[in-house]
């Protein structure tokens, strides 16, 4: 009788992007990733399991570095440069965690921001009314630090021909500057330095 490893069917799991493996570092089955995720130091920790996109194949971290802004990852799985080379391009994803524990974290999800109203946060370093709108999210680019695109609401125009010449904003994502997120009521505070927002 052949006992079954998963209990759970992995297809049933909510599985998110998590990195795309890149070019074989050495000999010692050492690869390169390109990350998409936020949280690399949790996703790329010892111990924690990668899956491929129909979760039929699990890849577990043995270790991994950072070099130069790059995450090298050594796989359990992964032992020789062969091995590393086959395995260029492949895209590996992480289960979504649970809803409850991410807001206790203040953890997000693209989707989630994605939508929501920017406005200025209290007290914010340019001195400007509390609650200004300033735009909305309408993308999040993530590569070694996720940015939010913001398109302002108020776009910049040219002041001799009326054109508008500046109508988004790329915020980097971080607790400085987004304080505080409230998904419920549909929008995040901003307290940006001058000149991240152009026209404010």
């Amino acid at each position: 009788m052949v006992r079954e490893e998963f209990s759970d069917d992995p297809q049933q799991l909510e599985l998110l992007r998590v990195c795309r493996i890149g070019r074989a570092q050495g000999l010692k089955g050492e690869v390169t990733v390109q990350s998409f995720t936020d949280e690399p130091e949790y996703r790329f920790a010892p111990g924690s399991v990668l899956y491929t996109r129909d979760g039929s194949e699990e890849y577990v971290v043995e270790r991994s570095r950072t070099f130069k802004n790059r995450w090298i990852i050594k796989f359990e799985s992964i032992n020789d440069r062969d091995a590393s080379e086959a395995a260029n391009g492949l895209e590996l994803y992480g289960e979504a965690d649970d809803p409850e524990d991410m807001l206790e974290e203040d953890a997000w999800y693209p989707k989630d921001l994605i939508g929501l109203e920017v406005r200025l946060a209290e007290d914010n370093g340019l001195g400007l009314p509390a609650g200004q709108v300033v735009g909305k999210v309408v993308d999040v680019l993530d590569g070694f630090q996720s940015l939010l695109k913001v398109r302002l609401a108020n776009p910049v125009r040219d002041a001799q021909t009326g054109e508008v010449i500046e109508k988004s904003a790329l915020v980097p994502f971080v607790d400085e500057l987004v304080p505080d997120i409230d998904l419920e009521a549909g929008y995040l505070t901003l307290d940006p330095p001058g000149g991240l927002i152009p026209g404010l």
